[in-house]
């Protein structure tokens, strides 16, 4: 099996997943996505031989759309997916204007957003197609995220070197390991 199939495999039998995938969907938003910590702690929990915690934190929903940058919009849609979900903590960001908040060119998609989160393992999403399909993002790949590999992106090191500290990730999953 490949690690796609093994990801969408976790991600398909998880059903608190499955559902929020779901709702994500019936946004019909463009280039959508969930990704983050929704994907990798699941995967992580898999791989030490765990049943899938709960998403915690919050859920991050990837988008783009450059007809629709204002930020309102994001505000609106977290509103829509609290009142379908409330027990979630949504964060809804269109990638079409977060290059401004991080001070780069601007981004093309979703997948060239998320080329510059600060770990290679993070750098995953996914999405329910029609006829129930699950669809993988992986821009970096997905070796690192099944070698429990922390590996940064390009001048990244002390922000993943922070987050590693304060997430606690390697108490959590002892299995992890970080690399140069």
């Amino acid at each position: 099996m490949s690690l796609e199939q093994q990801v969408r495999s976790v991600i398909h039998n998880d059903a608190l997943r499955w559902h929020l995938l779901a709702l994500v969907r019936r946004l019909r938003l463009p280039d959508c996505w969930i990704g983050a910590g929704f994907v990798r702690n699941a995967v992580w929990d898999h791989l030490h031989g765990r049943a899938a915690s709960a998403p915690g934190g919050d859920v991050d929903v990837l988008w783009f759309d450059r007809s629709r940058m204002d930020p309102g919009e994001d505000v609106r849609l977290q509103a829509q997916l609290r009142a379908w979900a409330p027990q979630v903590v949504w964060s809804v960001k269109n990638q079409a204007r977060m290059h401004l908040r991080n001070g780069q060119a601007p981004y093309v998609s979703t997948a060239d957003a998320m080329r510059y989160w600060p770990e290679t393992a993070t750098a995953v999403a996914v999405r329910r197609t029609a006829g129930d399909g699950c669809e993988v993002l992986a821009p970096l790949g997905l070796e690192d995220l099944f070698d429990l590999t922390l590996r940064s992106t390009p001048g990244k090191a002390e922000v993943m070197a922070a987050r590693v500290r304060d997430k606690d990730w390697l108490a959590r999953w002892p299995g992890l390991r970080v690399s140069g």
